[in-house]
């Protein structure tokens, strides 16, 4: 792999030209939001996308999320609906995803083979200076192998998936650590199919729509969202979660590394404690790659029973673990 320090580059004006050159002519660059990194593409170019998974070894039934600029710009890819303009309107730009209708000109790949897309306006300048600069919808999924933590750090990508990208983008730590959420709006009552830092309570309290429980059985809405089928966001040790202060998860092992909010019992090899479901949303996938390298077997992670940006913690904290 090419030296790190000729991956990365610093936000400038003319590194994010640089970068916008390449997506004009189907490379893959990576860039921060204020979620996590996103390696993207030009997602109207089905070889570019078609790099996406190369790179990430996705599976190909796995849809990507459309970055754009703001609201004005859904209709060229997608069938607007006034309850998915309203969730526009009042989050973005954010960490809100929303699924709708797909447009024609967006890319069977793109789209997970589905006749819906994925659409965001990220709420970082670094992402917005890359979309305007190249004047594409950008394809953005976590700058990472399919599988493994996301990544919050431009190391990270460059760690994961160093010798694909041709370029990083380096905005810092991302801000908020986890995924978007994602709502299914192809209906009048919207359906949250992946939560994240937009919570069921905001969406609720905004009173735009009526909102189904989180993730929906429905095998066919699910799969409209990337996160919701596959085993994600998994260190490489076995990842263990502790619940209702049970004991009994500590048992067994001797070699093992704690995170969470509570405090565990002694005989950690490594402890990282976050002070608030925040904090821990935020340092969740960075830690997950730290304690993997800290020499245990075993990673038992906190699952916190909090509201808010909670769910979206147990959410991938489920799927790192090997549940559904």
């Amino acid at each position: 792999m090419m030296d790190g320090q000729k991956k990365i580059f610093d936000p400038t004006d003319d590194h994010i030209s640089r970068a916008a050159e390449i997506l004009k002519r189907g490379g893959l660059v990576a860039f921060p939001t204020e979620t996590v990194y996103g390696l993207g593409a030009n997602a109207l170019d089905e070889r570019a996308v078609g790099k996406i998974f190369e790179a990430k070894r996705r599976p190909c039934d796995n849809p990507l999320i459309l970055h754009i600029l703001c609201a004005d710009e859904a209709p060229l890819y997608a069938d607007v609906t006034p309850e998915a303009l309203a969730l526009m309107e009042r989050f973005w730009p954010g960490p809100l995803t929303v699924v709708l209708r797909a447009m024609h000109n967006v890319p069977l790949a793109a789209r997970g083979g589905l006749d819906t897309v994925a659409l965001r306006a990220p709420a970082n300048p670094v992402a917005l200076a890359l979309i305007r600069e190249s004047g594409l919808p950008v394809a953005g999924p976590s700058a990472n192998k399919s599988g493994r933590p996301s990544p919050t750090r431009a190391t990270d990508v460059l760690n994961d998936i160093g010798d694909s990208v041709e370029m990083i983008l380096d905005g810092g730590a991302t801000r908020i650590g986890v995924e978007s959420t994602v709502v299914d709006a192809t209906e009048p009552r919207i359906a949250i199919l992946r939560p994240g830092a937009v919570t069921r309570e905001m969406l609720a309290e905004a009173g735009l729509a009526e909102i189904t429980e989180p993730c929906p059985r429905s095998p066919d809405k699910s799969r409209r969202s990337p996160g919701t089928r596959y085993r994600h966001y998994a260190p490489s040790v076995e990842l263990r979660l502790w619940e209702d202060g049970s004991p009994g998860v500590f048992g067994g092992e001797s070699a093992w590394c704690y995170m969470g909010m509570k405090k565990p019992p002694e005989g950690a090899l490594r402890t990282i404690i976050f002070a608030t479901p925040e904090e821990y949303a935020r340092g969740l996938f960075s830690a997950m790659r730290e304690l993997e390298r800290c020499g245990a077997k075993l990673i038992i992670a906190d699952f916190p029973d909090a509201p808010g940006i909670g769910e979206a913690i147990r959410n991938r904290l489920s799927r790192a673990a090997g549940r559904q």
